[in-house]
C-alpha cells in the first residue's frame, strides 16, 4: 500500500502513479535537499581559443583531476557548443514528448530493438517516474545475421517531426567532440598522453538520451531516476533550469542537489574510469528528484567505448606497489546485461562494477 495517497493523477505513457514507482522508505527523497557547494566549475575556453594555450591546458587538466578525486561530478562553462545548436535538440526534445501517445508509441522501444521512446524504465528495480527516447550517435552497420537473443541497434525517428532528426544529430556531433576533449583532460590528469584513450572509442557503443519527467504527484515517495552510478566512462548532460539531479556527497553523507548553471553540461564519470583509473578516479552516485508542479527536461550522453572493449585497470597506473583493484570484464557483456535490467523488475539486484572489485591483501 502506498504510505501517502497520491494527491491527482498525472498520466505518464497512459500510466499513473502506483506502487511499482514508490521506493523504499530508506531510498525516498527528503522534503528539501540542500544545494551542493563545492562542485567545481571549470571554464573550457582555453580549449577553443584561436592560440595554443600549452599553460592553460595543463592547468585545466589539474583542475579536472581535482574534480574527478574529489566529486566524481564537475560542471564546464565555456565548452564551445553553439548555443543554437543546444537551442534546437531542446525545442526538439520538447516537441517529442508533447506528441500524442499514439504517435510516441510508434517509435517505442523492446528488448530486442532497444532504441526509441521508452515509459516504463527501472532503476535498482523500481520503476522510475519519466519517460524517455534513446538514440545512438553513430549506427552501426546492420549485422548478416542476427540470433534471436540479439539486439539490433536501429534508430527509431518520428515520422510526424520535421527536423527532428537533423536537430540530434547536430547536437550528438558536438557532445563527441566535447567529449572528448574531456577524455583528453582527464588522461592527462593521470599524467598519461593525451589520446591514450581515444582507441577504446573507434567503434564506440555512446547513447544520446532524452528524457522528460512529468509533474509527480507523489515526490515524497518516486524518483525520476533511482539513485545509480553511471556504467559507461562519461556522461555529458544538460539539464534545463527547473533543476533535480542529486548527488551522493560520499565526505558529508548526504544527497545535495546540483543548481543549473545556464549554458554549462554537468560532467560525470562512470564506473569505466573508475576501473581505468584504478580507483584514483571514481563515479558517483545520483539520482534525480521529481517536482509535483513542474516538469523538467535533461539530455544525457553517455559516452561508452567500443562493445569489445576489455575493461581493466590501465597499465600505466598499476604497479607492485598498487596492484590492479579490478578484474578484466567485456564491456559488451555487462552493457548488455544492464540494458536488459532497464525493461523489468528482476528478482536479483544488477550487476555492479563492485562484482569485479579484487580483493586486496594489505
Amino acid at each position: 500500500m502506498l504510505t501517502t495517497q497520491p494527491t491527482g493523477s498525472i498520466t505518464m505513457g497512459g500510466l499513473s502513479m502506483d506502487q511499482a514507482f514508490v521506493q523504499a522508505p530508506e531510498h525516498r527523497p527528503a522534503p528539501t535537499v540542500a544545494e551542493a557547494t563545492g562542485i567545481p566549475v571549470i571554464d573550457l575556453s582555453p580549449l577553443v581559443v584561436a592560440d595554443n594555450d600549452a599553460a592553460g591546458v595543463e592547468a585545466l587538466a589539474a583542475e579536472v583531476g581535482a574534480a574527478c578525486r574529489d566529486w566524481g561530478f564537475f560542471v564546464v562553462v565555456g565548452h564551445g557548443v553553439p548555443e543554437e545548436v543546444v537551442a534546437r535538440a531542446t525545442e526538439a526534445q520538447r516537441a517529442f514528448f508533447a506528441l500524442p501517445a499514439e504517435s510516441k508509441a510508434a517509435v517505442r522501444r523492446s528488448e530486442a530493438a532497444p532504441l526509441g521512446y521508452y515509459e516504463s524504465e527501472h532503476t535498482k528495480n523500481v520503476r522510475d517516474w519519466k519517460e524517455v527516447f534513446d538514440l545512438v550517435p553513430r549506427e552501426p552497420p546492420p549485422p548478416a545475421a542476427v540470433a534471436d537473443v540479439e539486439p539490433v541497434f536501429q534508430n527509431k525517428w518520428p515520422g510526424d517531426l520535421p527536423g527532428f532528426r537533423e536537430a540530434m544529430e547536430q547536437y550528438a556531433r558536438a557532445m563527441e567532440e566535447l567529449a572528448f576533449k574531456l577524455l583528453e583532460l582527464i588522461a592527462q590528469s593521470l599524467n598519461l598522453r593525451p589520446d591514450r584513450l581515444h582507441g577504446f572509442f573507434r567503434d564506440q557503443t555512446t547513447v544520446l538520451r532524452l528524457n522528460h519527467y512529468p509533474p509527480c504527484p507523489s515526490p515524497d515517495l518516486a524518483l525520476g531516476v533511482g539513485r545509480h552510478k553511471d556504467y559507461g566512462a562519461l556522461t555529458v548532460l544538460y539539464q534545463d533550469h527547473v533543476g533535480g539531479l542529486d548527488v551522493w556527497r560520499r565526505s558529508g553523507g548526504e544527497w545535495v542537489r546540483v543548481r543549473p548553471v545556464p549554458n554549462s553540461f554537468v560532467i560525470n564519470l562512470g564506473d569505466i574510469m573508475e576501473v581505468w583509473s584504478n580507483d584514483m578516479y571514481q563515479s558517483s552516485e545520483h539520482r534525480v528528484s521529481v517536482n509535483p508542479e513542474k516538469q523538467r527536461f535533461s539530455m544525457p550522453f553517455f559516452f561508452n567505448p567500443a562493445s569489445y572493449t576489455v575493461v581493466e585497470p590501465l597499465e600505466e597506473l598499476v604497479s607492485e606497489e598498487n596492484p590492479a583493484r579490478y578484474n578484466a570484464y567485456c564491456w559488451g557483456d555487462f552493457f548488455g546485461t544492464r540494458e536488459n535490467s532497464n525493461f523489468k523488475k528482476l528478482d536479483v539486484d544488477n550487476i555492479q562494477n563492485s562484482h569485479f572489485s579484487k580483493t586486496l591483501v594489505a
